[in-house]
């Protein structure tokens, strides 16, 4: 870790940004685009800090932070990308608020924190491309969900007259969805094999039992091709797969829980993964029943085995190999 001078806080919207510098309290705010980032740093050099001696922080505001987040790597500028809940539950109780003050609280928790924070880096254009395109894909999956839902629905009617037209005209925009989402998948797969690398780290993942297409692909975006976590642990905790113990003293004893801060995306693909590896993978299988009759919860269980196979993907993936399961060479 480089010995900072100063930090820098930016509170993110969509057209602005507000940044303040902590030890001296200036404050600027700045158009959130590329030309806005070059006055931006022409402000820090202004007050004398760079690249070199200077530490960024911003929370991660999905689409508003990306182009910031860009434009620091290109110039090289060590930034932080926090999660809002972690500074928000830094800062304490606080009465009011205003882009400023937010921009110095940030700016606060990075200097006080700055030996212990985890540099960020913005992920390649062919991740965000590649999130783009999956974004787009899971809003056709819910719209024909709602359709498919809607059909059912006029189905109870029983008279074809009255419900045939409607159904006539949402099976037509069905199909089309279909159709789409079958393209998008097409090229996500295409924009894959472009990058070796890339390609090369989403094959070992859906080498893994119950690993599908969004699976892998998720677990690339999220990871940012297996960079940005150091072991399945890790990832486990950010995934919401890891439970916490729950008591204290002698009149709080709960059971274990999983934190409410995860990504609740990935928890989800996770458990779908897992229920699917418990009918086709027979070690999963027998494992799922020997802990449900032990008198496991069944959910207990099933988050077991999605912590079974982040390992299994973290490990496949290190290791540079395909999964093997061993049930199929047992005597």
């Amino acid at each position: 870790m480089k010995n900072y001078l100063n930090s820098v806080g930016v509170d993110i919207s969509k057209s602005f940004f507000d940044a303040v510098l902590f030890l001296s309290g200036e404050h600027e705010k700045f158009t959130n685009e590329k030309k806005g980032f070059i006055h931006f740093e022409k402000w820090l050099k202004k007050h004398g800090s760079n690249s070199n001696n200077v530490l960024v922080c911003f929370e991660n505001t999905g689409y508003f932070s990306t182009n910031l987040a860009i434009y620091l790597t290109e110039k090289h500028y060590d930034y932080v990308q926090e999660h809002p809940l972690q500074i928000k539950r830094s800062i304490g109780l606080r009465r009011g608020k205003s882009d400023k003050a937010d921009a110095t609280d940030i700016a606060r928790y990075a200097w006080l924190n700055r030996e212990n924070l985890r540099l960020s880096k913005a992920p390649s254009k062919t991740l965000l491309t590649l999130q783009q395109t999956k974004t787009a894909r899971d809003l056709l999956v819910k719209q024909a969900v709602a359709i498919k839902n809607q059909l059912k629905g006029l189905e109870v009617v029983g008279d074809r007259q009255i419900y045939g037209i409607a159904c006539k005209s949402l099976n037509r925009v069905l199909s089309t969805i279909k159709k789409q989402i079958l393209k998008l998948e097409g090229e996500i797969r295409e924009k894959i094999n472009q990058d070796e690398e890339l390609s090369a780290k989403f094959k070992l993942c859906r080498s893994v039992t119950g690993v599908g297409l969004i699976l892998a692909l998720e677990m690339i975006i999220h990871t940012q091709n297996f960079t940005g976590f150091s072991e399945w642990r890790k990832f486990a905790a950010y995934s919401g797969t890891v439970p916490y113990p729950y008591q204290s003293g002698t009149s709080i004893k709960g059971r274990a829980r999983i934190h409410p801060s995860s990504n609740q995306r990935m928890k989800s693909l996770l458990t779908m993964a897992a229920i699917a590896a418990i009918r086709v993978d027979p070690e999963l299988r027998q494992y799922y029943k020997r802990r449900v009759e032990e008198g496991k919860p069944k959910m207990s269980v099933i988050n077991m085995i999605r912590n079974k196979m982040l390992a299994r993907i973290f490990s496949t993936v290190q290791r540079g190999t395909p999964f093997v399961t061993m049930s199929k060479f047992a005597a």
